[in-house]
């Protein structure tokens, strides 16, 4: 069966589209991706060209035909504690110093923390597994730490919410945790256990907002591995509204082959990818 080729042209008005509306920067490199993710759908959707599936995207009334779009056109790739010194940092170091924060001061011990760019959810099961054991060690509810997880992709999000993974899926996680937060399915994959799944709040959020339907600040960001598909001013615009959502002393983590330039005023470096609020 032949494949529907993409003009210059084409794939210009469809890289611009989606640096527009969502900040991911395609270069010449990502062409052949495009034209190979989109075939079915072209297929399937009786589109002789990129251009006529285009226009139907930007035409359709519901939405649905742009959310199917970038699934499609934006990367997935994840697994459980990747990157995994950023876990121990917060469980040993910015979990702590947050409820000391809160009991020298006396108030109630609110800790929220957001994944953004959550992908298929092994980042934020991750974080929830970290975060159930810092609960049990000192003496915490459930209730006192709160974890949200957004990504723009609603096939990330649906799997998330499913919380099935393959084997190799789990390889990095510790086997107390994966019996402790794991059940198999009888086929070879595990199924995230109930009580991990409902310390996650998922929801689907598009990160090239002006402003985040946020009620409050959160204590820990996590946001790794998305912004390499930015350019510059894009990331630095991203990082600024981090800072807006981030309460006072709060820390972003970033992935380890992104950075925030040292002479920013408004996180300081902490170690590699991570930040504090100045």
């Amino acid at each position: 069966m032949n494949m529907v080729g993409i003009s210059e042209d084409e794939f210009k008005t469809i890289s611009g589209f989606v640096y527009d509306k969502f900040g991911i920067k395609l270069g010449e490199q990502k062409k052949t991706l495009i034209i190979e993710r989109l075939q079915k759908i072209l297929r399937t959707g009786g589109f002789g060209s990129f251009k006529q599936y285009f226009d139907y995207i930007i035409s359709e009334p519901t939405g649905e035909a742009i959310l199917t779009f970038i699934d499609k056109v934006s990367t997935h790739h994840t697994f459980f504690f990747r990157e995994n010194d950023h876990f121990e940092y917060m469980s040993k170091q910015a979990l702590p110093a947050l409820l000391e924060k809160c009991r020298s001061r006396g108030s109630i011990v609110d800790i929220r923390i957001w994944c953004a760019g959550c992908s298929s959810g092994e980042e934020p099961y991750t974080v929830a597994m970290c975060v159930n054991e810092f609960i049990e060690n000192n003496g915490l509810k459930s209730s006192d730490i709160s974890i949200l997880a957004t990504d723009i992709s609603v096939a990330s999000i649906e799997k998330a919410v499913e919380g099935i993974y393959q084997a190799p899926s789990i390889a990095h996680v510790p086997p107390v945790f994966r019996q402790k937060y794991f059940s198999p399915t009888g086929d070879g994959n595990f199924s995230v256990k109930p009580g991990l799944k409902n310390m996650i709040l998922f929801r689907r959020l598009n990160l090239m907002r002006d402003d985040y339907p946020f009620k409050g600040r959160f204590d820990i960001i996590f946001c790794r591995n998305v912004m390499i598909y930015f350019d510059s001013p894009t990331r630095a615009s991203l990082i600024t509204r981090f800072h807006r959502y981030t309460g006072d002393g709060g820390y972003l983590f970033i992935g380890h082959s992104e950075s925030i330039s040292r002479t920013t005023l408004i996180y300081r470096y902490i170690k590699p990818a991570v930040y504090q609020k100045a």
